[in-house]
């Protein structure tokens, strides 16, 4: 049974996986996803992006930064499961895959952001975004953890949904819901050349 989280909240993944039967906790899925709310007609396009970061919470590399026009990181570790343009359906609408083992030892967390593109021209924002949720799901299709947004954000255009991070031998998840104004400032803060 996935483990729920509030914002703030972090859970040992290790742990959840090796208690769920999967002691070898190789590769993540961390699953996103949004419906929009009935606005003006406007199509929502929501983006899942992810940074690979260092201690000093910059980025690893620029190839590091993976969104939509950057698919995978250099080394494999990182990879978006591509554009979903409208958040119809069931499940996930889009995901990050990551390869654990092929994570830079100088990685220290993968930042989880979800943007709405081209928000400023469309006069979008989070707040016109409803049943927004991350989730994280083992090799063995098993979901560890789980978190609904609830709170309003009705300026922002960017949230960081969530972080996987390491803690010594471990990797763990972080709930954040965190709001932002802009990707490209966003991947500036963490030192990516945009």
């Amino acid at each position: 049974m996935a483990i729920s989280l509030a914002k703030g909240g972090n859970v040992s993944l290790t742990k959840t996986a090796a208690d769920a039967g999967n002691p070898q906790l190789t590769t993540l899925t961390v699953g996103l996803g949004w419906d929009a709310r009935t606005t003006t007609g406007t199509e929502f396009d929501l983006d899942a992006s992810a940074i690979a970061v260092s201690e000093s919470n910059k980025v690893v590399t620029d190839g590091h930064f993976v969104f939509f026009n950057n698919l995978k990181s250099p080394d494999g570790a990182i990879e978006l499961s591509g554009d979903n343009r409208t958040g119809e359906g069931e499940g996930d609408d889009e995901s990050v895959v990551i390869n654990l083992g092929l994570v830079p030892a100088d990685a220290a967390k993968i930042v989880v952001p979800v943007s709405i593109y081209d928000a400023v021209n469309r006069a979008q924002n989070f707040g016109q975004v409803r049943n927004a949720y991350i989730r994280v799901v083992d090799q063995n299709g098993t979901e560890l953890v789980r978190y609904d947004l609830s709170e309003d954000y009705s300026t922002e255009t960017v949230v960081i949904f969530g972080e996987v991070y390491r803690n010594g031998a471990d990797w763990k998840f972080r709930a954040v819901g965190q709001g932002h104004n802009d990707l490209a400032g966003l991947a500036r803060d963490y030192g990516v050349n945009v």
